[in-house]
């Protein structure tokens, strides 16, 4: 990779009279900028590497803290008389602008920025540190005082063999339009910031979000998930099995019915992507999960076995003796566990987001409740004339017709992962 001065100029501001310069990289033909000011050979140079963002930089959004980073990271330097902003053309961490607005839009449906960006398919975070590398080697900088709040920032600069002498924070006012943002960087992304609850609005919105709901599961192409009821059938390729570990790690839960656990014996854990396992979630509407199953030996946490009040007792010490969790919701018409009664139970119990991974009635039942808020499966090449993923019970008296806004497509190794938010309307008359 290659990177060349293409030109610069005298920007004068009201913090200082600064010189900006735009470098074109062959990596990824981008304009890259450095304004900078004084002597940056010092070993006090202070330095921002700051990453694109037009909704916060330019038009001053409230959803992040890019802006007033931007503008407090300028005011530093100038204070300091010797330093640089680093501007790359790194939108929504490596996204890009469109993108971004897709994941905003899933932000609003109550997805944090994390999940969010994983759910369109991409990384956690996209950026490449490399071009900020060799734009400080091109202006004479191997030692610096970094402006973030961000490590990998700090991991990224020093692997590429710059000395990063000290991390300054540049922390900007919490507020209930970038407070969850915040968070989120702090609990998903390592960021080293101080997130206050001053806001009495913003308690209230993260106590009352509600849960939501992602559908997942893998299917063949005559939509069945099993060649028969009861039996495990392993259809996703390694890739797209790593994709759906990655969502895994995305979301709060994951939940599965005592069909599916009983069928596969799954331990529900993130294996084959770098996250947190989510909260295994199991429903049981009798107890019927055998004390052996893999769910109740998960290495780092309780799994929880979501059953009704008639459940017998017995069963439940059984269950918890063998290392479960056991919470009683009230039982629906059909006298199986009432979905509307779980999801308030999980959402006392701090689960903002929830994984569904069958099996059919499971899927089938979220579905008839209307309860998804988004879906991704994985469509194997392969017909297994099987147990179809919905079961008939949807299409009662012809009413409800889910289907999908915004779908997505993508090839994952040999499978195709079909993304999107799930609606539902009543049939034409």
């Amino acid at each position: 990779m290659t990177i060349r001065l293409v030109s610069c100029a005298r920007i004068p501001t009201a913090d200082a009279q600064f010189e900006l310069c735009v470098y074109r990289s062959n990596q990824d033909l981008k304009e890259h900028l450095v304004l900078r000011v004084g002597d940056l050979s010092r070993d006090d140079v202070l330095i921002r590497v700051h990453s694109e963002c037009f909704t916060g930089d330019v038009l001053n959004s409230l959803r992040c803290d890019c802006g007033q980073q931007l503008d407090e990271s300028m005011r530093r330097i100038a204070r300091h008389g010797h330093g640089a902003v680093l501007y790359l053309r790194q939108e929504g961490r490596g996204i890009g602008l469109s993108e971004k607005l897709k994941a905003y839009n899933l932000q609003d449906a109550g997805y944090d920025t994390v999940e969010a960006n994983l759910l369109l398919g991409h990384e956690a975070d996209a950026r490449d540190y490399s071009v900020a590398a060799m734009l400080l080697g091109e202006l004479g900088v191997s030692k610096l005082r970094l402006l973030t709040n961000n490590p990998a920032k700090v991991e990224g600069l020093t692997e590429h063999g710059l000395q990063v002498t000290e991390r300054v924070p540049i922390e900007v006012q919490a507020h209930p339009e970038n407070h969850g943002y915040l968070t989120t960087k702090v609990r998903r992304m390592r960021h080293l910031l101080h997130v206050g609850l001053n806001d009495v609005d913003a308690k209230a919105k993260n106590r009352d979000a509600p849960i939501q709901v992602t559908l997942s599961y893998a299917q063949s192409l005559d939509g069945s998930i099993t060649a028969k009821r009861g039996e495990s059938l392993a259809l996703s390729g390694p890739d797209s099995q790593a994709r759906t570990h990655e969502l895994r790690a995305a979301h709060d839960a994951i939940l599965i019915g005592i069909g599916t656990l009983m069928a596969d014996d799954p331990r529900l854990t993130v294996r084959h992507a770098e996250g947190a396992d989510p909260q295994p979630v199991v429903l049981d509407s009798v107890l019927r999960c055998p004390s052996g199953a893999k769910l109740l030996s998960h290495p780092t946490l309780r799994p929880w076995i979501v059953t009704t009040p008639r459940a017998d007792e017995a069963e439940a010490r059984r269950l918890e003796k063998a290392g479960a969790v056991v919470i009683r919701v009230d039982a629906g018409r059909d006298g199986r566990v009432d979905l509307g009664s779980l999801l308030h139970a999980l959402h006392d119990r701090g689960t903002r987001s929830l994984m569904v991974e069958g099996g059919a009635a499971v899927i089938t039942s979220f579905l008839a409740a209307e309860l998804v808020d988004r879906v991704a499966i994985t469509v194997a090449p392969v017909y297994v004339g099987g147990l179809n993923a919905v079961e008939n019970s949807v299409w009662v008296n012809g009413r409800l017709r889910p289907h999908l806004r915004n779908p997505s497509y993508e090839r994952v190794g040999s499978d195709l992962v079909l993304t999107g938010d799930i609606a539902s309307r009543e049939r034409h008359q």
